[in-house]
């Protein structure tokens, strides 16, 4: 195989976004440098997918096209230290294939070549021992390969390989990776980018292709990070910004910025900038990027938040509920959820959000509570795409989810938990009131737009106002003895609400009622009935 086109690039990228999608996690336990921050891994994952977003804007396929459009999404979708890194990688590489519709190896050969030279030249203060050195000898690797043989194939397996060599040798020249008994994480994930590619660019069998002494990239538990013992952070904010303009200057920026921290990152072309720096002074550093154009996707992080939040010991289980409403989420938080998902009736979150709370949370068996019936897929998708124990109780409503979060034992095992849970769906009725957004005919009854409707366990209530379709709603459900819990949403006042549920009071004697603040949209009332 002596040349690729644009076509198979983009296969070959998408094989290496997969490869680190996989791998991400495992990458995110070995970051230990700058700062124990975590999420090498993920940032690297989640840059490399904003340079292949920007692939769906393209027409052309040419090696060019393809190229400089990956090197955009990644500038844009940089996040961290090495995501920056591998942003300015990608840039090298367009830079060195613009205009060209297919490459060979010494195309290849001079693309590794110019993006460790941008890589290095974003940087202000450059590190050994990092995704630098691999990224360098990889570079080489390349070089000697394409000197020997045109064969793309047997390039990427040389790459690979002095990849893999000097990863394994990143704690001899970083002191705090050997210290911590890790490799370097940056380098890790470049390597596992490389490995994806290389499926395409070879057909070859595991055992040939694994066949060194890789045994620190395999993120065992023996070198998961000794947090305590890596030292304080001299320089506590994380800030990232772009800095858009005519006619910009990296290496002024870089002068003006440099006296203010450390990890200093400046790359991007002459009308952006993209801005990575540790600091104790995050005003002056947006100050210093205002002398120089406008400011735009500006995040900011307490990196000893970060930390802490990484020392915290591992729950034995976790909640995640899939909740809207900021007095719901409250409540909720409680009770003892450890992460709660926004999600609406008309924006359903993704699994990506869903998976992602799962992942954030300090416990390796978790629950979700999705909360709504819409939800419930998604949310199950998430335990074949996650690496912890995962469960789903299919709570169709707030108030079921409510009813499993006060069945909850935290010191009873999952299966017990999940017995008692479930059970605890059907021990509460569920009641939502709120407008018609349209004329219809439901159940022999015509509904207008904009008119009251109520949900009772699912049967149509209508006729009347808030206050009457209400009580009508809660008719269909209550018994002498419930407790009846209203939760008004956004557009409903407190006063309000308190003087319709005074009217239940009276009209059901026998009912014990609450009323608590849940701010959700489109329903101006939920109602749990026990």
């Amino acid at each position: 195989m002596q040349y690729i086109n644009g076509a198979q690039l983009q296969e070959v990228l998408l094989a290496g976004a997969a490869r680190l999608a996989r791998m991400r996690r495992e990458i995110d336990r070995l970051n230990v440098f700058p700062v124990p921050d975590g999420d090498t891994g993920t940032n690297m994952y989640l840059t490399f997918m904003g340079a292949l977003q920007e692939l769906g804007q393209i027409s052309d396929e040419s090696i060019g096209a393809v190229t400089g459009a990956v090197a955009r999404g990644a500038l844009l979708g940089a996040r961290g230290n090495s995501g920056m890194i591998l942003s300015q990688i990608l840039q090298g590489f367009s830079a060195a294939l613009a205009g060209k519709d297919r490459v060979g190896a010494a195309d290849i050969a001079e693309a590794f070549e110019k993006g460790v030279e941008f890589a290095y030249r974003a940087l202000s203060d450059p590190v050994e021992g990092t995704i630098l050195t691999v990224a360098r000898s990889a570079a080489e690797a390349a070089r000697e390969s394409a000197g020997r043989s045109p064969d793309l194939r047997r390039l990427g397996l040389q790459v690979y390989r002095r990849g893999a060599e000097i990863l394994i040798l990143t704690p001899e020249l970083l002191p705090v990776l050997k210290q911590a008994g890790v490799v370097d994480a940056g380098g890790k994930g470049l390597l596992v980018i490389l490995e994806g590619m290389l499926h395409v660019f070879r057909r070859f069998r595991e055992e040939e292709l694994l066949n060194a002494p890789l045994d620190f990239l395999t993120g065992s538990a023996q070198s998961t990070p000794r947090l305590e013992e890596l030292g304080d952070i001299r320089f506590l904010y994380c800030t990232e910004f772009l800095v858009r303009g005519p006619d910009l200057k990296g290496d002024e920026l870089r002068a003006g910025l440099r006296h203010l921290g450390d990890c200093l990152m400046v790359a991007g072309n002459g009308n952006m900038l993209k801005v990575h720096i540790h600091s104790n002074n995050p005003g002056r550093v947006l100050e210093e990027g205002l002398r120089h154009g406008t400011l735009h996707e500006v995040h900011i992080n307490n990196m000893a938040d970060q930390t802490a939040e990484l020392k915290q010991p591992r729950e034995p289980l976790a909640l995640v509920a899939v909740v809207s409403g900021e007095g719901l989420a409250k409540i909720f938080e409680s009770l003892g959820t450890d992460a709660v998902v926004s999600g609406q009736q008309t924006m359903n979150p993704s699994t990506e959000e869903i998976l992602s709370a799962v992942e954030r949370v300090p416990a390796d068996r978790v629950f979700i509570l999705p909360n709504n019936s819409n939800i419930i897929l998604a949310a199950q998708q998430v335990q074949a795409l996650s690496k912890k124990d995962v469960r789903v109780v299919p709570s169709r409503t707030v108030p079921q989810g409510l009813a499993a979060m006060l069945s909850f034992a935290p010191d009873a095992d999952l299966e017990a938990n999940i017995s008692r849970m479930e059970a605890a769906l059907g021990n509460v009725l569920t009641g939502e009131v709120t407008r018609a957004v349209r004329d219809a005919a439901m159940d022999g009854q015509e509904i207008a737009a904009g008119g009251w409707l109520g949900i009772a366990e699912g049967n149509l209530v209508t006729g009347g106002g808030l206050s009457e379709v209400t009580e009508k709603v809660i008719g269909a459900l209550v018994a002498a003895g419930s407790l009846v819990t209203l939760y008004h949403g956004k557009d409903v006042s407190t006063a309000e609400a308190e003087e319709i549920v005074g009217g239940l009071q009276e009209v059901f004697p026998g009912a014990e009622f609450e009323l608590y603040y849940g701010g959700q949209p489109l329903y101006h009332f939920i109602i749990s009935v026990e």
